[in-house]
């Protein structure tokens, strides 16, 4: 959400910069993610003065340009090259200096250099209307008034609006922040400032064009407010409208259009205006759509509707999606002539529904979703008749219509002060209290030693529970003034005497020093990626703000291809990522969370170069990872060979680790090219794995280290984890590392065979190994490998 600085401050008398504003706006909860300067007109002018013409004489060299020497208020003239015609001595001219930037209209913005043209020097440039954006007009330069003082500023002299805009990353609860409005209105709390805009009486109806309203679904629409007004000129909007608009992004489109954004963006309330003459009988229907039922939208979409969508219609028609979209053949246009006004307030969730059935997301919808203001409804027509009489002329055709048929009450809330003081840690005196209730717009119905009776106003939906309101005292109270104890004891331990937060740590440190970044995901996911069957276990949002927010995580698998997808789209290919999340579930009535560490790795493990070719990633990257992991953390852990990740839910909860290729019918779903390989560990069980091991420092052996190698031919089922796990059991002091360095299967060796060659480290730290120990280490491992998988010793 777009909020800017100058429109602000036309509704709260702010004192603050745009710079001092930022952290009051950030601290109470509207978070500021960028402030960004925008002017009325690109590059704001900057660098351009006001100069005048003192001197002015042909130039040697050319017969179509002239000299000037100008007096910008410097010191000294500057001599400047010019080829108007119309240039003469004593005139008051717009100046370029040095270093200026200039945006032509139409063209491609360059700067001011000092050069020489036909080998005159030129010092500047005296610009025409086209050249600094200010028009289309290059037949001459601009002349300005006699009077102009030399020096002034071009941005002065033109009323240049400069502004900065605050990008509030607004969170789903406040709705009635979605608004200048409503980020004033938490200033006022913060600064004791009221907020004030003009709410002009509308005036007396000329004439008798009243539309008649008749709501049949009373649960999506509460409340329906509309007036007439005939006799308009539809046309461009004034320029200071037009800059509003333009400053938070929004192009202008004509007066009428214009005024309902600016009255939505000023109050937070959405604003529809019809072509009044397109309203078949004066009659305005509110109901629930019929499914099947089709609409065309005014981006001339022919849309399908399901039934949970609710409808604007005239006596014959449907002529808008309410609160999302208007119809293709009811908007104003250019000649329309007469136009009826709405200001309504829809229930929340079924636009939400609407919205999300159609996949439209509107300035409109947006706020409707997250809930308006019922009581504003009227202050909105106020605002919109005012301006509409004041930038498309015409009259009042018709009292107002408000139909409020259910009405939306208040929120009653008791506050008590120990419940403020328990949640907050400090004792905030009762007058502060009271100073910020009133500062929210929070009325204090009855008061005592205890606490406060509250009256709530219905714009606050998500204000609805003591605690509610003790959130709402404590952001305008400020985070930062909260008191910290001297030691704060944060962990996630699962186990007495285990630091699983530290443990965590090396975890992560040693996955970065791979080249692995960590991913934080949503909890909340697309309903999409379940069966019906597997939803069942589902932890669902009975209001979703969204279709890809429905039901709480699974698994973890959809999370981290989500992330895959996103930087394949960025032209990012070498990827390796981790995580540590909870999946959700809920079996009967009991919910059950869990703690999963998981990694995915794709593309190349390095990039080519010139020495080097390009590796990919492969099942044994993701093995080594995983490997270094359970090494770094001291967990005994032995692996199975490769695995083919199929579908998440086969994926067992019994074992500590599941990992693997994810099968191609899954990476299909993400538009991923290429392998993706995915590792998931059970935390809580390598938590305790991890905690039986305790570390110690050795000295390093000044005995030499022995290489033996061995191969061996055995059935092709046999893994190398089995062969590792013998080994292990046949030499547990002296045998220091294993590997293998070669695997072959093929038509020298028996079919149903392949041959490994291993290597073995041994080592004595106390002594050199002799000949004879050594080939009874490896006697013994031979003798382990023939009697247990029937190995066939190559020697």
């Amino acid at each position: 959400m777009k909020i800017s600085y100058n429109w602000l401050k036309t509704i709260i008398d702010i004192e603050q910069t745009p710079a001092e504003l930022e952290p009051l706006l950030t601290n109470c909860g509207l978070e500021v993610e960028g402030m960004e300067q925008v002017s009325s007109i690109e590059g704001g002018l900057e660098g351009l003065v006001v100069g005048e013409v003192k001197e002015k004489w042909q130039h040697p060299n050319a017969d179509r340009l002239n000299l000037a020497k100008v007096d910008v208020g410097g010191d000294e003239l500057l001599q400047i090259v010019c080829g108007a015609i119309n240039l003469e001595q004593g005139q008051k001219v717009v100046v370029a200096t040095i270093g200026t930037t200039l945006y032509p209209t139409g063209g491609e913005a360059f700067t001011i250099k000092k050069s020489k043209l036909r080998g005159e020097l030129s010092e500047g440039m005296i610009c025409a209307e086209d050249e600094i954006g200010l028009g289309t007009e290059h037949d001459g330069i601009m002349v300005l008034g006699g009077a102009t003082k030399v020096g002034t500023p071009a941005a002065e002299y033109f009323n240049i609006e400069n502004d900065t805009i605050f990008e509030i990353g607004l969170t789903a609860n406040r709705g009635d922040a979605a608004s200048h409005l409503g980020a004033a209105r938490d200033l006022a709390a913060l600064t004791g400032k009221q907020p004030h805009i003009e709410y002009k009486e509308i005036p007396i109806p000329q004439g008798d064009n009243t539309v008649a309203v008749k709501i049949e679904d009373t649960e999506g629409c509460p409340r329906y407010s509309g007036i007439s007004i005939s006799g308009v000129e539809v046309k461009d909007s004034p320029d200071w409208l037009q800059t509003r608009l333009k400053s938070i992004g929004l192009s202008p489109i004509n007066n009428i259009v214009d005024i309902t954004n600016y009255v939505l963006h000023t109050l937070g309330q959405p604003i529809h205006a019809f072509d009044g003459d397109k309203i078949a009988q004066n009659k305005i229907i509110v109901r629930k759509a019929k499914e099947g039922e089709k609409f065309t939208t005014l981006d001339e979409v022919e849309r399908k509707l399901t039934g949970v969508e609710l409808l604007i219609c005239d006596a014959e028609k449907p002529i808008a999606l309410a609160g999302v979209f208007g119809g293709l053949h009811s908007g104003v246009t250019a000649t329309t002539k007469n136009i009826f006004i709405e200001s309504a307030f829809f229930d929340s969730v079924t636009i939400r529904k609407s919205a999300k059935a159609h996949g439209l997301n509107t300035d409109a919808s947006f706020r409707y979703e997250r809930g308006t203001d019922p009581e504003i409804t009227i202050k909105a027509l106020q605002l919109v008749v005012a301006l509409v009489l004041e930038t498309a002329g015409g009259t009042v055709s018709s009292p107002v219509v408000d139909e409020y048929v259910k009405h939306i009450p208040a929120s009653q809330i008791t506050l008590r002060y120990k419940k403020i003081e328990q949640v907050l840690g400090q004792t905030p005196s009762p007058e502060h209290v009271k100073a910020v209730m009133k500062g929210l717009d929070i009325t204090i119905k009855k008061e005592s030693d205890e606490g406060l009776e509250l009256e709530v106003p219905a714009y606050r939906a998500d204000v609805t529970r003591e605690i509610d309101v003790i959130e709402e005292f404590i952001r305008i109270y400020g985070f930062n003034n909260i008191a910290l104890p001297e030691k704060i004891t944060l962990s996630l331990n699962t186990k007495k005497g285990v630091n699983v937060e530290k443990l965590y740590n090396r975890a992560a440190d040693m996955l970065a020093a791979q080249g692995y970044y960590e991913l934080v995901t949503n909890s909340l996911t697309k309903t999409s990626y379940y069966s019906d069957e597997e939803l069942i276990q589902g932890v669902k949002m009975l209001n979703p703000l969204s279709a890809d927010l429905g039901v709480m995580r699974m698994n973890t698998l959809y999370s981290g291809l989500e992330a895959i997808a996103y930087n394949k789209n960025r032209k990012a290919q070498n990827l390796k990522f981790f995580e540590l999340s909870k999946t959700y579930r809920k079996i009967g009535d009991n919910y059950i969370e869990k703690w999963w560490l998981s990694l995915w790795v794709c593309g190349d493990e390095q990039n080519s170069n010139w020495n080097k070719k390009a590796k990919p990633v492969d099942f044994y990257t993701l093995k080594q990872s995983c490997d270094n992991l359970f090494t770094h953390l001291g967990a005994d852990v032995a692996f199975k060979e490769r695995n083919t990740i199929s579908t998440p839910q086969a994926i067992e909860e019994k074992k500590l680790l599941n990992y693997g290729q994810v099968d191609r019918s899954i990476l299909k779903q993400f538009d991923i090219d290429g392998d993706v390989f995915y590792a998931v560990m059970d935390w809580d069980k390598l938590v305790k794995r991890a905690a039986k091991e305790k570390f110690t420092l050795e000295e390093i052996s000044k005995f030499p280290e022995v290489r033996r190698d061995l191969s061996l031919v055995v059935d092709k089922k046999v893994t190398f984890e089995q062969l590792h796990t013998i080994a292990r059991q046949a030499e547990r002091k002296l045998l220091k590392d294993i590997d293998v360095f070669d695997v072959y299967e093929g038509d020298k060796i028996d079919t149903g065979k392949k041959a490994y060659a291993l290597s073995f480290i041994l080592q004595d730290e106390n002594a050199t190994l002799k000949d004879k120990e050594i080939d009874k280490i490896m006697n013994r491992l031979m003798q382990g490998f023939e009697q247990q998988v029937g190995a066939i010793i190559r020697k």
